[in-house]
This record gives C-alpha cells, structure tokens and sequence, in this order.
C-alpha cells in the first residue's frame, strides 16, 4: 500500500494556507502558532526552523518536541472524516491541526481550541 501524498507535502507549502484561513476571519499568525506549538510543543524558534528546513509533514510530527496529551478531547469532522476515528497516526495528527485551525477561522475562543 503507498504512503498518502499528504505525508511527504512540505509543511511549509501548507503553513501559508493555514495563516489565510485565519486571516480572512481576523485572527493572527500568533494565534495559529500558538495552536501549533501546543499541538506539537515546537517553541516559536523551532516552529521557524522546520518551516526553513522545508519538513515535509511527517517530518515536521516525526520531530515534534511533545504532541500535546489533551489530543484526545479533540472531536469533530474534517473534510468528512471523524478526527477521532482516524486509524492511521499520523494522518491522524495532521487531521488534529486541521481541525484546530478550523475551529480559530470559526471564531472560537483560542482557550476553548486548546482545551483548557
């Protein structure tokens, strides 16, 4: 079986996307980083270093510093698809950030988003 075309997209040509998703609804670039360092534990320096490096997304989870145990309260669907019920886990993982970067365009509070 071959590996999904996702895991070897460069997180860096995706991050972009991710910043204009928030944008259009008025949020920042603090605000997604902040959701992805406590997605992964990466600090804003080693969020900078894997978007240079041009980490492809199993790289860039591979080398996570510490996935957030809170994972688990993360519920919901994305592009169809149940994050909860995601077998593979890294795939499950991307659908993870997917989904938070979802809830920040929908204007949900960033303490809500990260589970607190």
């Amino acid at each position: 079986m071959s590996e999904h075309r996702v895991f070897t997209m460069k997180f860096s040509s995706v991050y972009p996307l991710y910043l204009q998703k928030a944008e259009r609804k008025g949020r920042t670039q603090a605000d997604v980083d902040q959701i992805i360092s406590w997605l992964t534990g990466y600090s804003a320096t080693e969020l900078q270093q894997q978007l240079e490096q041009g980490a492809d997304f199993r790289g860039f989870f591979d080398s996570a510093p510490a996935i957030n145990p809170k994972v688990v309260l993360i519920k919901g669907v994305v592009c169809g698809v149940r994050v909860e019920e995601v077998a593979d886990p890294l795939m499950q993982k991307i659908r993870y950030l997917d989904k938070l970067i979802d809830e920040l365009a929908k204007g949900k509070n960033i303490e809500k988003i990260l589970r607190r």
